[in-house]
């Protein structure tokens, strides 16, 4: 046993965060905590860590444990490069090395050698040292920097920068490379996947599979979840639920737990149901019958039973979540936004080139790529905000674009959340109060000032805004970032259920897998595009060479559809059933644009019949490559 936690109550002023919290961590154990955002989580991983004092039950922490904590990065001083700050695991050791270093000066000093007696106490210090250093890994030291380095995605020409110049989402990268190399026996990570990119995530994934230690990892993630931990932790209303399991188990097993609480509650209702008409009833005699006390007493000894019993708490079967949902003012052309051989670069960086595809009405396109490689800055394009160095990228005709970009609360804003919603959608008082709560946003919550809420409250508010413009291009920049997951499964409804079409940078793997029918990879310096979701890109990238993949920028050109339908052909056999409803969505794609350029009020407008047979042209290849790829599996 590493934690053991019985009966652990946590308050914040008059506030009960922790009201009954019981659990237990063993060696090697892989722990993911889950929970809602503001359930006690971060306060329980405190608490364990020893950062704060829990007011009620018992903590106990193996003696000798090594605990470290991604959320205990220390401020370091100006001067402190990001390698020191990475290497800090290593201190004791780079000192012995530095002082390794010293006495080998010592040692080519001639007036040393003149001195037998001083020669050999540095000689002796040297061997000491040495085998230290050996036996402590040394040898290993720079190995290892490199390796989770490079794992987490972290460029050597940033070693030398100094840590208090980066950003915040580097500094976490920064620090959890550092506690990574640390090593110590109990990990605690605080949402460790939110600033790195897949590559660095599946990297991740792998590292802590294989963790000599014990891993206690929060959390929303739920393929990284899937891909690590063994066992669940659920915070709840102040309590701790425990499931053996990773977070697909766990799904499953809260159902049937929940369903049989449900059933015993019910049972138990019957049960006081029955016994409180009983009472009613034995009083009803007695007061017929005053001259016989024993319908009193039985009464009496009922209602004492019914006192002492252990009343079940009615569980919930459904959290409250936003309540999303997007209606259009319009719907848009075919063509939503047009990407034509457009290239940029920002001075010597060349970000991609040759890039071009079509976003057409309806679809569902999610955009990945490492850190750095344009995603955002493809969304400005579209926007307007940035200008293509070459090519072209431009909007179709009645695009109303709602963006959501990655950004925190802005900490100049001195608005409650209530006045920024209202100024923002003019609407009054009661009504205002009345849709925030329809993002979470109840009693005095509204009169938070805004640049106070968290990254999860932030994403809410501004999700609230987008819903009200009524866009029918949705561009989201990483949505999911500090929703908890009852969230991020509300946005996925809204989502799925919007009408018109939605371009997504998301690194959320489970996100991408519920909805995309198409991936557009900037990769390499180009864009290519995958049908189907990611588990189905990640399919197709095993099945192309690495030499295949990796190019140049100058060699970078845009496949032909023939080359797409080829890399595209092989997927996973679960997939056939997706694949079946994309055809039937193609095929009235199809039905509907020929009704439209049957239409008569449309034969004597020449642009919008190009538009409309551009569009049928584009609609009728997918379908093809669709039919393709079904076939494919059908053999």
């Amino acid at each position: 046993m590493i934690v053991s936690v019985q009966h652990v109550q946590k308050y914040y002023g008059a506030n009960l965060v922790l009201s009954d919290v019981t659990l237990e961590i063993k060696q090697k154990d892989r722990v993911g905590l889950i929970g809602r955002n503001g359930e006690g989580k971060t306060t329980l991983f405190k608490l364990i860590s020893g950062e704060q004092k829990h007011d009620g039950g018992q903590i106990h922490i193996r003696k000798g444990t090594k605990i470290g904590s991604l959320a205990q990065i220390p401020n370091y001083g100006d001067e402190t490069t990001v390698y020191e700050v990475i290497a800090r695991g290593y201190t004791e050791l780079r000192a012995c090395q530095r002082q390794m270093g010293e006495l080998e000066v010592k040692m080519t000093d001639p007036a040393v050698f003149e001195v037998e007696a001083q020669l050999q106490a540095v000689l002796a210090e040297y061997d000491r040292l040495r085998e230290r250093f050996e036996r402590e890994g040394g040898y290993e030291m720079e190995a290892n920097i490199e390796r989770v380095a490079n794992g987490l995605r972290v460029p050597n020409e940033q070693y030398q920068r100094p840590f208090a110049s980066l950003s915040g989402g580097e500094k976490t990268k920064i620090g959890l490379a550092a506690l990574l190399l640390e090593q110590p026996d109990l990990l605690l990570l605080d949402e460790p996947t939110n600033h790195l990119d897949m590559k660095a995530i599946e990297w991740l994934e792998g590292y802590l599979s294989e963790y000599d230690g014990t891993v206690v990892i929060i959390s929303h993630d739920r393929y990284f979840l899937d891909k690590v931990v063994t066992k669940v932790v659920e915070i709840e209303d102040g309590e701790a639920f425990t499931y053996h399991t990773d977070y697909s188990g766990y799904q499953k097993e809260k159902e049937e737990r929940l369903l049989l609480e449900f059933a015993h509650f019910q049972e138990q209702q019957k049960q006081i149901k029955k016994m409180q008409e009983t009472i009613k009833r034995l009083y009803d005699w007695a007061r017929r019958n005053p001259q016989n006390p024993k319908f009193h007493r039985q009464a009496a000894s009922i209602q004492k039973a019914l006192d002492r019993m252990e009343k079940l708490k009615r569980p919930k079967l459904e959290q409250e979540a936003m309540d999303l949902h997007w209606k259009l003012k319009d719907r848009s052309g075919e063509r939503v936004v047009v990407i034509e051989e457009a290239a940029k670069s920002y001075g010597p960086r060349l970000l991609f080139q040759g890039v071009s595809d079509v976003l057409t009405y309806g679809e569902r396109v999610f955009l990945i790529g490492d850190n750095g490689a344009g995603k955002s800055t493809l969304f400005k394009m579209i926007l307007g905000r940035e200008t293509a160095d070459a090519g072209s990228v431009r909007l179709g005709a009645r695009v109303e674009v709602g963006y959501l970009a990655q950004e925190e609360a802005p900490q100049d804003e001195e608005k409650t959340v209530l006045q920024y919603f209202k100024d923002e959608v003019r609407m009054e008082e009661g009504q205002a109060r009345g849709q925030l709560a329809r993002f979470q946003f109840f009693g005095p919550d509204v009169f938070r000032l805004v640049k106070n809420l968290s990254g999860g409250e932030w994403s809410r508010l501004r999700l609230a805004l987008l819903m009200f413009q009524k866009p029918n291009l949705l561009l989201l920049d990483e949505p999911t970032n500090h929703l908890d997951i009852v969230s991020r499964e509300a946005l996925e409804e809204a989502l799925d259920e919007f009408p018109g079409t939605i371009l997504v940078i998301s690194h959320d793997r489970y996100f991408i897998n519920r909805l995309a029918d198409k991936i557009w990879a900037l990769e390499g310096g180009g864009l290519t595009r995958y049908l189907g979701d990611f588990d189905e890109y990640k399919e197709q990238q095993r099945d192309v060479q690495p030499h295949e993949r990796v190019h140049t920028p100058v060699e970078i050109q845009q496949p032909t559809r023939s080359e797409v339908s080829e890399a595209t052909k092989k997927v996973n056999p679960y997939q056939k059933a997706k694949l079946e409803a994309m055809i039937a969505e193609l095929e009235e794609k199809l039905k509907y644009l020929d009704t439209e350029l049957l239409d008569p009020e449309n034969s004597t407008d020449s642009s919008k019949l190009n538009v409309l047979l551009e569009a049928r042209d584009l609609a009728q290849v997918e379908l093809d490559e669709a039919l393709e790829r079904w076939m494919e599996m059908d053999e």
